[in-house]
Formats: C-alpha cells, structure tokens, sequence
C-alpha cells in the first residue's frame, strides 16, 4: 500500500478517503484495452479487432487530443478505399443479378416490395422519434445560444422532385466520383437490363466479365477489411479528442433521449418483424456485428456496405435480392436519420418554447416522411434535413446548433441503426420473394 501511495496511484480525496488516482484509472483503462488485444489476436475476429480500434481511439482522443486530433487521416483513407471499390461492386453484381437471369419481372417486383417494406418501416420509426422527445421533453430548458456560430451547411433538403432527378446520373463517371450510389445503382439496373435483352451469344462475355469483376471486388473488399481497425481508431480518436466530454452534459438528456429511442424501434419494430419472418436472432446478430460496427464507429453507411452484401450472402440470400435492396435502402429505408430527424425538430420547438398543436405535428410528420428520402450520400444529411423542415415551418434555427455540436455523437447511432434496418430489409424481401434462405426454413 506504501508502494502504491508512493507512486501516487491512490490519493486522498477532499473528504479524506483514499480513491484511486488518475494515473491509476489511466493504467487499469489500458490494461482493459490490452485484454481486449489480446482477445482479439486469439480470436483472429474482424470484429474484435474493430472493438479494440474502437476503445483504443476512445482512450487515446481522451487522454491526447492533441495527438488524436490528428488521426483523421486514418479514417479518411479507410473511406477513401470504401468509395474506391463501391461503384465496381455495386454495378457489377446488380449486372450479373439482372442479365445474368434475365428475369426483369422479377427485378420490378422486388423493388416494388422494397418500397412499400421502406415506407412502413420508415414512417414507425419517425412515430417513434416523435413520441420519445415528447415523452422526455429533453428540450424542455435547454439554454439557447443568442447567436449562431458553427460551420455552414451549404447543401440543401431533397424535394420530391430533387429525388427523383436525382435518381437518374446525366453522367455516370461524374456519379461515381461524387459517390451517388442511387445513380450508380439506377445506371447499373438500366445496364442490366439493357444486357438481358441482348441475345444470349453476345450477352455472355459481358455477363462472365461482370461475374469476375463481382468476386474480385469482394475479395478487393476483404481485403479493405483488414485497414478497418485501424480507420475505426482514427475515427473515434479524432471524434473524442475534437469534442471532448464537456459538450455532453447540457445536452446528455437529448442523446439518451435518442439513443434509447432508437432501442425502442430495435425491440418494437426490427425484432418483431424478424421474428414474423423466421429468422433466428442470434444468427442475424452475429452476421450484422461486423457491418453494424463499422457503421457505428466511422458514422458512414458506405464503409458497411460491402461487409453487409458479404454478410447476407453468406446467411443464403442471392446475390440479385442482396445488391438490388440494400444500396436502395440507403435511399430509401433509413430508420435511424428518420427518428432522429422527427426528434431533433421537435427538440428545437421545446427547446425555443414553442408549443406546436396537433395538426402542425401532423403536417410536420408528412414534410418529413417526404424529405427524409434521397439524402444517404450527402455529409450530415439529416441535420440539413431538420434545418429545412424548422425553416419551412418558420421555427429558430439556434436550438440547431446546439445539435451541431454534438452530430457526431448522433450520427454514430443512427448510422449504425441504418444498416440494422437494411440488412433486416433484405432478409424479408428475400422471405416475401419466396426465396429459400437456409436458416429462414
């Protein structure tokens, strides 16, 4: 006890009791990370491995942020490599899906299905984001800043009609590089479709070239998936060293506010329906930790991507149903921006001291349920969203910025709830389209 007292690991505190040390937590905090090293070497687990990039980042951005903040660069290369591979993927296996069958009665009935599994889905979970900060009133008291002063937002909320002009690439190279999936997605479908109407002796050299271009981007993605640990690191480095604790507590009431609400869409909404359409949910965890994970650690779906269409073939969906749902439910089917862009507007009203009635809510949920849509690829999609919304129905716009300072932190969450939601999405198309799924007999 000597010893330890004299290296200053266990010091009075001002009550007189003795209470560990700083020095002392830091130790036993990296002692943790060092089991989880360990683990994660005898496991060999990718998914170990980004839990240990995870906490080590933490740890690091909290005990140097001035080192952490220079991590980003990490991150940015990891994404970097994501993009790269995204667009060769996704054309190719939506090509070998559609020509490689040719059946295009098929492909216009699961995207029917997909759409209307979207909107449902969707609309509970903006009904659930409404509900949890009317409950908590998290923004009931929030001191409001006088002025304004974060960076500009300088991209606008999709209309419908921004949506479905979107949809459509006027030139595809220029859509890869700005990362527009839905246009890479939409020119592959009319590739393919295209291809499937070509007479089979021509068709298939195309057809064999995009089969092996589809499994060299896979293996290309395996081996992206090695760098993941260590982008995950430079992401939650860089997040904690840059925003620090501080920021948390005037607004931990509307964090927990979200973060639970998004456990209330997992328990009420996702489970029920996975239960409805067979799947064991211990099977599905485990698939969905390696995707789920990495979206939550670097807040982008994109980097999930190519780990989740892996992730669903190997739990026995075809490849046509995989690549064809899960880059349109990154369009159309985010449940997680969709609780959080209905909690943060009604945030804002609390927190300014409007009082909104019933009918402006409703009007509201709709605006939402419209504009939440086509907003996947755009850099804090979601807070542009509710910046929109709150200006069109004439509330302040300084409660947002409030929100501003800790997106990060939110955009973790509904990042990974995201993903959840489409990798479940493309199990019940697959079960809907009668597909025999191995464990879903």
């Amino acid at each position: 006890m000597t010893l330890i007292s004299g290296l200053g690991l266990l010091v009075p505190d001002h009550y007189g009791l003795v209470v560990l040390s700083a020095k002392l937590l830091v130790v036993l905090r990296w002692f943790a990370i060092g089991c989880i090293a360990a683990y994660a070497a005898k496991s060999k687990s990718l998914s170990a491995w980004v839990i240990l990039g995870m906490a080590a980042g933490v740890e690091c951005g909290y005990d140097w942020p001035t080192v952490a903040d220079k991590c980003q660069f990490l991150m940015v290369i990891f994404l970097r490599l994501i993009k790269t591979l995204l667009a060769p993927l996704l054309f190719a296996t939506l090509v070998v899906g559609i020509a490689g069958h040719a059946n295009l009665k098929k492909v216009g009935r699961i995207g029917v299905k997909a759409l209307i599994y979207f909107e449902i889905v969707s609309t509970l979970a903006l009904a659930i984001g409404f509900l949890a900060i009317g409950i908590t009133r998290a923004g009931v008291g929030v001191r409001v800043p006088p002025t304004v002063s974060a960076e500009i937002l300088e991209v606008h909320p999709h209309s419908a009609a921004d949506l479905i002009t979107n949809i459509f690439p006027e030139n595809i190279a220029k859509s890869i590089a700005d990362g527009q999936i839905l246009q890479v997605v939409a020119f592959s479908i009319l590739f393919g479709l295209a291809l499937a109407m070509v007479p089979e002796p021509k068709r298939g050299a195309l057809v064999t070239f995009a089969e092996s271009l589809s499994e060299t981007m896979f293996k290309f993605a395996n081996l992206v998936m090695f760098f993941a640990p260590v982008g995950v690191f430079g992401a939650m480095a860089y997040t904690v060293g840059r925003m620090g604790v501080g920021i948390l507590f005037p607004l931990l009431r509307v964090v927990i506010t979200m973060y639970a609400a998004m456990g209330v869409l997992i328990l009420l909404v996702f489970v029920p329906i996975a239960i409805a359409v067979g799947v064991p949910l211990r099977r599905f965890v485990k698939a969905v930790a390696k995707p789920v994970t990495i979206a939550f650690a670097t807040a982008s779906s994109e980097a999930a991507l190519p780990r989740a269409l892996q992730e669903m073939e190997a739990l026995g969906v075809t490849r046509e149903v995989a690549a064809f749902v899960l880059p349109l439910g990154y369009t159309f089917n985010l449940d997680g921006s969709s609780l959080y862009q209905s909690l943060a507007v009604m945030f804002v009203a609390q927190a300014a001291g409007i009082h909104l009635g019933f009918s402006q809510q409703a009007l509201i949920f709709l605006t939402l349920l419209i504009t939440s849509k086509g907003t996947g690829g755009v850099a804090r999609a979601s807070l542009v969203i509710v910046l929109g919304t709150v200006a069109s129905f004439h509330l302040p716009t300084e409660p947002i910025f409030l929100l501003f300072g800790i997106d990060q932190l939110m955009d973790m969450a509904r990042t990974a709830v995201n993903v959840l939601g489409n990798c479940l999405a493309t199990l019940v198309i697959a079960r809907w389209e009668g597909e025999t799924v191995p464990f879903l007999v």
